[in-house]
């Protein structure tokens, strides 16, 4: 009996280091699955983060490129700019949104009604020469507005118009002839390449 008893015992202890054993393990490969998961997730957001070298060059061009404020403060820019639109057939942004600015710095306050007038006749009547595309709602304010106008009565269709040569022709200028041609001279490289060649 006491063989068998030993065998008993035995056997438990063998089961219970097994079961142990096989605990171990199974934690073991959990441990390591998450252990994996983590380092694909990390490795996820690592790749995700890091720009690649096309997004790094686009980010650069970004960058680089000139905002529509920047080139319409700039004489030769704005002068090139305004010469790429009448090219384009559509000078009338640019040419409001100058007069709009002049409409504001006017120190006259008496003025004002006439300017207003003027640019409302010229840029935003339906029957208009030059008129910018702007939506009926601004148009019929700005209309009601300039009976009694103030120096802000064009600010919300000036804001339109920036931003329509903003998205629209602002983009094409920057790769346009035009454009390449003003940004040579104010470097220099145009003369510098003319006495080069002279």
């Amino acid at each position: 009996m006491p063989k068998l008893l030993f065998s008993k015992i035995r056997i438990y202890e063998f089961k219970e280091l097994i079961r142990n054993k096989k605990q171990v393990k199974t934690l073991d490969v959990l441990l390591s699955r998450r252990k994996q998961k983590n380092d694909i997730r990390c490795f996820l957001v690592q790749k995700i983060t890091l720009p690649s070298d096309a997004d790094s060059h686009l980010q650069e061009d970004d960058i680089l490129k000139p905002k529509l404020e920047k080139l319409l403060e700039d004489k030769c820019y704005l002068a090139a700019f305004r010469a790429f639109l009448q090219s384009e057939f559509s000078e009338e942004n640019v040419e409001f949104w100058l007069a709009c600015k002049e409409y504001k710095e006017a120190t006259s306050s008496s003025m004002l009604p006439k300017k207003a007038a003027e640019i409302y006749h010229m840029f935003l009547d339906p029957m208009a020469q030059k008129e910018v595309n702007i939506d009926y709602h601004t148009r019929e304010k700005i209309k009601r507005s300039i009976v009694n106008p103030d120096p802000c009565c064009f600010d919300e269709a000036e804001r339109l118009v920036f931003k329509l040569m903003e998205r629209d022709s602002c983009p094409r200028f920057l790769k346009s002839a035009a454009y390449q041609n003003v940004k040579r001279k104010a470097l220099g490289i145009g003369t510098f390449h003319q006495k080069i060649t002279s």
